[in-house]
């Protein structure tokens, strides 16, 4: 009898002596391997961009020490980063409770009985017996359940590094938006105060002309609304500006009233002195903390298979106890000693269809991690790759938009020119003037939305992080 059943347990070792469920590999036909996904992009074939590594400070590619100075406090003290640090360390305390599965564990135990034979009276008093001991335990985990689970718990941290730095390539964006959110808005402001100004002199000289007859009411109230319809403009550029200050007062970790103040005298928006080095798609799937992030969630959904496969497999222990039993009246004779020694075997054989229950939901969640990994190389190529057209195409644009607006500033000069010696009316002044201011606005909020699409394209490609 004892044959067989060291038999049946050499016959459990044997089966469960291979690490259960797969191992994991990116598959072949993944959109990460596919050669189109590491091609140079498309949209790169432009004069605003290189084919150069991106820095991972490329904010520094402004050459703007306040600027510096904010993203470098951001990435210190910005909340979201802090939640995201936090979420790393909780994963690798986790990381450490898998590992522990694999130590010793001990046990020290120790209690008292009444006992009494049921022939006995009730009068009689029983026997007071004892049992103190201690007991140790060690996995051997033929079957790799605690391996799989200390490679899910990796992948899983490993994972939660890349969220950490996806965040602070948003931070760093976000910082780098805001300021220039707020420089933007200020030069919008510097050129509506500039078209005020030559409106309001327009103004001051109809006032003059109908004073001196040479005017009328009509001319001199439709200079006004000139002047008001520009000033209209203010507002709203006003509080663009305050929202901005008040997220870069966010970015840094502080209460919205307190932004930094110095940031409101920024009048220019400062621009990178060379094209925007994009790299190509192989170094964007290697740079990209989401890729990495959706690459390392399909990992620890494959282990997971595994820690469930397990479960079919009985679970082998080595198993060692000592300790003393016996009545009170004899403790710590030799007699009381006993010691055991040898493998511990449980197996629930009543759970099994539960296990391959829970085998087939991990083989879906691997699938669905696998399929968004692709999903996230995917998205990942289609905004850089929209990005950097879009802010391609709002660089020429601008370009545009500056010869037109050049245009209707010689056309009002010109037009102010005649008016004063007579050779033009009133009312082609103020159409020159209005198209000016027109074109002014224009040109102010495309430069606004190109500095806006520039930041987009360093987010996209994934600059803001550093593995060192």
């Amino acid at each position: 009898m004892r044959a067989k059943s060291l038999s049946l347990v050499a016959a459990l070792l044997a089966s469960a002596c291979t690490t259960a469920g797969p191992d994991f590999h990116v598959p072949p036909r993944a959109t990460v391997n596919d050669p189109q996904a590491s091609a140079p992009f498309v949209s790169a074939d432009d004069p605003a961009f290189a084919q150069a590594p991106v820095p991972d400070d490329w904010w520094r590619l402004y050459d703007d020490p306040k600027l510096n100075a904010l993203v470098t406090e951001a990435l210190s003290e910005n909340a979201d980063l802090r939640v995201a640090q936090a979420n790393l360390e909780q994963a690798g305390a986790l990381v450490r409770v898998a590992e522990a599965g694999r130590d010793v564990s001990t046990t020290i135990s120790g209690g008292t009985s009444l006992g009494r034979p049921s022939s006995t009276g009730i009068s009689l008093p029983g026997t007071v017996n004892y049992d103190i001991g201690a007991s140790a335990s060690y996995p051997l985990d033929l079957s790799g359940r605690l391996a799989r689970g200390i490679e899910a718990a990796r992948a899983d941290a490993e994972a939660a590094v890349a969220a950490r730095d996806y965040a602070r390539v948003a931070v760093a964006a976000g910082t780098t938006r805001a300021y220039l959110a707020v420089c933007s808005a200020n030069a919008r402001l510097s050129a509506l105060d500039a078209i005020l100004k030559l409106q309001r002199e327009t103004l001051n000289a109809t006032q003059r002309l109908q004073r001196g007859g040479r005017g009328t009411a009509f001319d001199v109230t439709r200079a006004q609304g000139q002047v008001d319809s520009t000033l209209a403009q203010r507002p709203a550029i006003l509080a663009s500006r305050q929202g901005a200050l008040f997220s870069l007062a966010a970015l840094l970790g502080r209460p919205a009233r307190e932004y930094p103040k110095a940031v409101e005298a920024c009048t220019v928006a400062p621009q990178p002195d060379r094209p925007i080095p994009v790299g190509d798609g192989a170094s964007l799937l290697r740079r990209r903390p989401d890729i990495r992030q959706a690459e390392r969630q399909a990992a620890a959904a494959s282990a997971r298979i595994g820690v469930e496969v397990a479960q079919l497999y009985p679970q082998i222990s080595l198993g060692a106890s000592a300790g003393f039993t016996g009545p009170v009246s004899g403790i710590g004779s030799g007699d009381a000693f006993r010691l055991n020694l040898g493998p511990l075997i449980s197996w629930s054989f009543p759970n099994r269809p539960v296990v391959r229950a829970r085998i087939d939901a991990a083989e879906a969640n691997e699938r669905a991690a696998l399929a968004q990994f692709d999903s996230t190389v995917i998205d990942a190529l289609r905004e850089t790759e929209t990005n950097l057209n879009r802010y391609a195409r709002q660089r020429d644009r601008l370009a545009d938009l500056i010869r037109a607006r050049d245009t209707s500033a010689r056309a009002a000069a010109q037009a102010g020119k005649l008016y004063r010696f007579g050779r033009a009316d009133f009312l082609q002044l103020l159409d020159a003037q209005r198209s000016l201011a027109e074109a002014e606005a224009t040109l102010a909020s495309a430069r606004a939305e190109m500095i806006d699409d520039q930041v987009d394209v360093f987010l996209s490609l994934g600059g803001g992080w550093s593995e060192k």
